[in-house]
């Protein structure tokens, strides 16, 4: 199937989101989360990118970023390459880090551009790790700096006043935002269950024991499958 077209934007705001494959983690210690912070100001000096909010999860990573230029593969690309061998030598791993591309959507207008600063911002308290105020591994902190690699011209189009920050990220909005949707298909699904359970063919499961089963059941349910599958 080929790719999907990826919609560009008016504006330049794009919210950027990836993913380690199948749920692996990024970011093990501080010096990775370290690590990546270096790179994303590294090569967003490099493309041309400003850097407008990140939130780095365990997980996964959200930007929201300004790309005039519309460098965002080639900013990506780099982040992927740099960032995977760095992790791999350094885990003694090999195969890929991230899950499949990149996704992006445009954020071309302002009210949702407060909705996705937002939101990327709130990830942590969302996750139920901490207020996003507390949060060390995310742009929040930033704003007040004006030595930071982080963008802020954009707030103008977000609040009326950098002192209005806490409240603004801190207030109860329900509005929704580009949520990761990694879904997986029914035929990954099976190369999983062979996979992550070391069986030839998911009806083997069948013969095992009720704790066996559930065990199993949790541990693909975490890595994305759904209860039909």
């Amino acid at each position: 199937m080929p790719r999907q077209k990826r919609h560009l934007s008016y504006s330049g705001y794009l919210h950027v989101i990836v993913r380690g494959v199948s749920r692996q983690t990024l970011f093990e210690e501080t010096e990775d989360y370290l690590f990546f912070l270096s790179i994303l100001e590294k090569y967003a000096g490099e493309t041309d990118i400003a850097v407008c909010a990140y939130c780095l999860m365990e997980n996964h990573v959200h930007l929201l970023i300004k790309d005039s230029l519309r460098n965002t593969p080639l900013f990506m690309k780099k982040i992927g390459v740099s960032y995977s061998g760095y992790f791999n030598k350094k885990y003694d791993r090999c195969g890929h880090l991230f899950q499949d591309r990149y996704i992006s959507e445009p954020v071309d207008n302002p009210v949702y551009l407060r909705t996705v600063f937002r939101y990327i911002l709130n990830n942590p308290p969302k996750a139920g790790i901490c207020s996003a105020k507390h949060y060390p591994w995310s742009s929040y902190g930033l704003y007040h700096n004006q030595n930071s690699f982080i963008d802020t011209d954009f707030l103008c189009n977000v609040i009326d006043d950098i002192k209005e920050l806490d409240a603004f990220i801190s207030t109860e909005d329900q509005t929704e935002c580009m949520e990761c949707n990694w879904k997986t298909t029914d035929s990954k699904a099976r190369e999983e269950i062979c996979t992550l359970l070391n069986v030839e063919s998911g009806t083997a499961i069948q013969s095992w024991n009720r704790e066996a089963r559930n065990n199993a059941i949790r541990k693909l349910k975490k890595a994305g499958l759904s209860i039909r599958q």
